[in-house]
């Protein structure tokens, strides 16, 4: 059992018998009652998203989530396949299990699989991922505008915008939990 006021992101909680991870929190204390905390919260099985309100002081169970680093080794149509590095043994996962991570996996790429009770239910990549542009318009001579972006579509056919500057086939770093450019892989 842990307090409201250990309530931060990515914390992992029980709710009725299913595994949640705190999106956003705020902690509210209004002038007069009780300080709450406001919590989002997504579902690690479902996806399904829900806000609840905790007062201060409420007692919280938090899931027993297991993570083991596996392999991204192919995915056939909706389902993904996982490799243990050290047991060799494979899993698959659904793309709604999959989420997000699905745009940023490249094949024997480590990441972290997320287990509830013996079953996998989630993965979750790094930070930053490096991704090659398969396709974007070409650069001009003179595109210098500060902030002026277009789309490019990376190997894993994900879009995202990028600098007028940045060339078909080039490398860059891409922030996984934005979605978002970071920067040119420098060689």
């Amino acid at each position: 059992m842990i307090d409201t006021t250990a309530i931060r992101k990515n914390l992992k909680l029980l709710i009725e018998g299913d595994p949640w991870i705190v999106v956003d929190f705020q902690f509210v204390k209004p002038g007069k009652g009780q300080p709450f905390t406001r919590t989002k919260m997504k579902n690690l099985i479902t996806g399904n998203v829900i806000e609840r309100t905790y007062k201060s002081g409420e007692k919280l169970d938090e899931a027993r989530i297991d993570e083991n680093e596996m392999v991204f080794l192919y995915n056939q149509g909706k389902n993904y396949t996982f490799m243990d590095n050290t047991t060799y043994e494979q899993v698959e996962l659904s793309e709604a299990n999959v989420g997000d991570a699905k745009n940023f996996l490249v094949e024997n790429m480590n990441v972290e699989v997320l287990f509830f009770n013996e079953r996998p239910i989630s993965v979750e990549v790094t930070n930053f991922v490096n991704l090659q542009i398969i396709e974007t318009e070409p650069a001009t001579k003179g595109d210098t505008v500060s902030g002026a972006t277009k789309p490019a579509t990376l190997s894993t056919g994900y879009t995202v915008n990028v600098p007028l500057f940045v060339n078909n086939e080039e490398w860059v770093v891409i922030d996984t939990r934005t979605g978002s450019y970071v920067e040119r892989v420098k060689k």
